[in-house]
Formats: C-alpha cells, structure tokens, sequence
C-alpha cells in the first residue's frame, strides 16, 4: 500500500480518535469523575496557603451537601 492511499485512512483513525475521547471527556465530565480533579486545581489558585480535602473528605462534603440541597434531583 502507498503512502497516498494511507493518508485518508490515518486522517480518519486521527478524527476516530479526538471524537472519542471527546465522548470520554463528555461522560466523565458530567458523571462528575472530574469534580476532585476541579476542586482542587480551584483551592489550589483561590486557597494556596491552605491544603485541599482529601478526596475521600471531598466526596463526603459533597455527598452530605447533596443529601441536604437535593435540587432538581429525582430521588
């Protein structure tokens, strides 16, 4: 096989891959498996002098404020 005739096949394995891991970052996002990641670059910008929760006391806090303010949630 040539190299004219991999390019378009290499150009749309390239296109598969960035729709891909847009979808991750889409899913990922929204389930909030990002939401520890998000907190602690903010506390680090916003509170550098004070050290972050842990994720495990981050997803407590979180839970418990979920619990108490459940908005628009279903159950």
């Amino acid at each position: 096989m040539d190299a004219a005739a991999s390019a378009p096949r290499e150009g749309a394995w390239s296109l598969v891959a960035r729709v891909g891991r847009g979808i991750r970052w889409y899913t990922t996002t929204l389930m909030g498996d990002r939401a520890y990641d998000t907190y602690v670059s903010h506390h680090r910008v916003q509170h550098p002098d004070e050290p972050p929760l842990t994720e495990r006391q981050f997803w407590r806090q979180r839970m418990a404020d979920q619990d108490r303010n459940p908005g628009a949630r279903c159950c």
